[in-house]
């Protein structure tokens, strides 16, 4: 069983930055490739971004790709999402996920294991 806790939320103007952090315990870190996923209000929940279990490999949605890079600290447990040029549009509750298949992050939209959310906003 894994737990994932996501940090790191809060207001940010357009334009700005914003650093995301999600920390994992109970599994084994490397084992599983780690992925964020967003939810605004009225909409379904989207894939933002998925980092490889090694870190060698990133995926990123069109709309934040040149905007956000995720990134990994295997020894500290750690995923982190970096969103610079932030955009109106990113207002959302952003969620970590884990998954030992990538597939399954980037291409079924889904994973084994989900943190609790963190909000971002983004104001004019």
């Amino acid at each position: 069983q894994v737990q994932l806790v996501e940090s790191g939320g809060g207001l940010v103007q357009a334009g700005g930055s914003l650093r995301l952090s999600c920390g994992a315990s109970g599994g084994t870190f490397n084992t599983y490739a780690m992925g964020w996923f967003r939810q605004a209000p009225g909409k379904e929940r989207e894939f933002v971004a998925a980092i490889s279990r090694s870190g060698d490999s990133t995926y990123y949605h069109d709309s934040v790709k040149g905007r956000f890079t995720i990134s990994r600290d295997n020894a500290k447990k750690t995923v982190y999402l970096q969103m610079n040029s932030s955009k109106l549009e990113d207002t959302a509750i952003y969620y970590c996920a884990a998954d030992r298949s990538r597939v399954r992050l980037t291409a079924a939209g889904t994973a084994s294991y989900w943190g609790q959310g963190t909000q971002v906003t983004v104001s004019s």
